[in-house]
């Protein structure tokens, strides 16, 4: 039985984009995100390390001191490949907010409170997830079609990050150079020159793929499911291994395709007029 949900999402807060993601059943946000929304600073890294000095108490909480969990670096897929951004689960980014002097504080609160309250809604019943992501992909102008080959791509990449947990893949920077070596071989680019091909800065790269393109991206890492259970890859090096074959299954499969059709799979275009007029109007009438 595929996964059902996306476990990784932009939320709109206002005119800012919050990263999340799903850790023990809850949503873990990106704590850069969360500063840069509340503050508008130009580098919330920067803000952060300030306020934390400002603030022993805070400082204690980042180091684990008292009784929150302290935040934890999760994986998030960007133009750059996988990275691990720090995160902070719900009630942690409330006891950061109360360090922040901002007129956004109480709207935030708020907006954390709705965020929270669909999780809830989600795990007593997950198909609400699928059909929120399907909802969202709509509502940016996707079709019907493609929205199906990327819900279908989410549930093969998890399929196949649960298979590398199980073969002993466990560092994210792992994940990432894996990653890679699929795509080099499928596309005869890493993700991040991707992306950059695709002109694209912090947005989902799988998001701003055409049908073909996210078809033998589905390919090479199914591939590499296949290979690495049937010849039991264990550890970084053999599922390396695994990944460049899986990879290259699609890559040829795609050289195949534009040799007998005379048109080039990779394509520079986006899906950026979408997702940013999808944006400006959610900018527009989105309130917390």
């Amino acid at each position: 039985m595929n996964k059902p949900v996306p476990e990784r999402r932009i939320a709109l807060f206002q005119k800012q984009q919050i990263r999340r993601t799903i850790h023990n059943n809850e949503w873990w946000f990106v704590i850069s995100d969360v500063v840069a929304a509340l503050t508008d600073s130009a580098n919330p890294s920067d803000y952060l390390k300030k306020l934390r000095k400002r603030d022993p108490l805070l400082a204690e909480a980042f180091k684990g001191g008292g009784q929150l969990v302290p935040p934890l670096g999760l994986e998030f897929d960007t133009p750059g490949g996988l990275q691990t951004l720090q995160c902070w689960h719900t009630e942690g980014v409330f006891r950061l907010i109360q360090s922040i002097p901002s007129p956004k504080a109480e709207p935030f609160k708020r907006w954390l409170a709705r965020v929270g309250y669909e999780r809830i809604q989600e795990i007593e019943n997950p198909e609400l997830a699928t059909k929120r992501t399907r909802a969202l992909y709509k509502a940016k102008g996707y079709s019907d079609a493609w929205i199906e080959k990327r819900m279908r791509s989410i549930a093969i990449r998890d399929e196949l990050t649960d298979e590398w947990k199980k073969r002993g893949v466990k560092e994210q920077i792992e994940y990432a150079i894996l990653t890679a070596e699929i795509s080099k071989a499928t596309f005869g680019m890493t993700p991040s020159e991707y992306a950059e091909f695709k002109r694209l800065k912090r947005e989902n790269l799988r998001d701003h793929m055409n049908d073909l393109e996210l078809i033998f991206s589905m390919l090479g890492e199914a591939a590499t499911t296949e290979i690495a259970r049937n010849k039991d890859a264990q550890g970084f090096p053999e599922n390396k291994q695994a990944a460049h074959a899986g990879g290259a299954v699609a890559g040829s499969a795609r050289r195949d395709l534009e040799r007998r059709s005379g048109r080039k799979v990779i394509s520079s275009q986006n899906y950026l007029a979408l997702t940013q007029k999808q944006t400006k109007q959610l900018k527009g009438n989105r309130k917390p």
